[in-house]
């Protein structure tokens, strides 16, 4: 009997370990946020690897998705001549959701796995031990630089998302499926607010702490040498989609 409560307990045991242990990583990062010294070059590094390389990403997902989107949504609409609503529908979905969680799982695949794959080969070969014995702590020197860009970049990666997404949306709505114009903007100026844009906005901070957070969190809990940084990376990944779909879902229920 005891080996089967045991069986059973075990993985509860272990979420709830690694989920005590992911709470009070957050903390301590954050606690670094306020202490010198602060790593500005370490927090520029950051920005560049998180953001700057992920533009080109984000302009392909948002472009489109938007062009995709504005294709959907027209052939349900044109059944009811309701074609104009194209550029309305294609405005909410990205500003509400669409820009932030396709922009939050691309960064998470692209950045926050190397995240991962970073700071688990210091792990592994015992970097993090010898920035111990440098009196430096890991957390303020690799995790608070990272979150803080992931904070910082996320929104400004949501942004243009959503502007490739509308821009894409409106090719393929006017110029392709030959939408009149002027009401196809007038529709989209009139129903989508800017209340939808700061929702969004918030969602895209959101992610961008969940998307650091689990990258670091992972490489800093890496074991066993070069598979275990591979076995790590992979979590990492699946762990954050994961996240950002149900703290979208949770956002979602509270905003709108």
């Amino acid at each position: 009997m005891d080996k089967i409560l045991t069986i059973i307990g075990a993985p509860f045991l272990n979420m709830a370990s690694g989920s005590g242990k992911f709470f009070l990583l957050f903390i301590e990062s954050i606690v670094w946020l306020f202490r010198p010294p602060f790593r500005w070059k370490q927090l520029f590094k950051q920005i560049e690897f998180i953001g700057a390389n992920s533009i080109s990403v984000i302009i392909l997902t948002g472009t489109f998705t938007g062009m995709v989107f504005a294709f959907q949504s027209y052939i349900g609409f044109h059944k009811f001549g309701a074609d104009y609503m194209v550029g309305t529908v294609v405005g909410l979905g990205m500003a509400r959701e669409l820009g932030p969680v396709l922009s939050a799982i691309m960064v998470a695949a692209r950045a926050g796995s190397a995240i991962t794959a970073e700071i688990g080969t210091m792990k592994v070969t015992e970097q993090i031990d010898a920035l111990h014995s440098l009196a430096v702590d890991p957390v303020q020197y690799l995790v608070t630089p990272r979150i803080l860009a992931g904070l910082i970049v996320m929104p400004l990666l949501n942004s243009i998302a959503v502007f490739c997404g509308v821009v894409g949306g409106y090719f393929v709505g006017v110029k392709i499926l030959d939408i009149n114009k002027t009401l196809y903007l007038q529709y989209m100026y009139q129903y989508v607010d800017l209340s939808d844009l700061y929702n969004g906005m918030i969602k895209s901070i959101v992610f961008g702490l969940l998307l650091t957070l689990v990258g670091c969190y992972k490489g800093m809990n890496t074991e066993g040498g070069a598979e275990g940084v591979g076995k790590a990376t992979t979590e990492s990944v699946v762990l954050a989609c994961v996240l950002i779909l149900v703290f979208d879902y949770i956002l979602t229920a509270f905003m709108f």
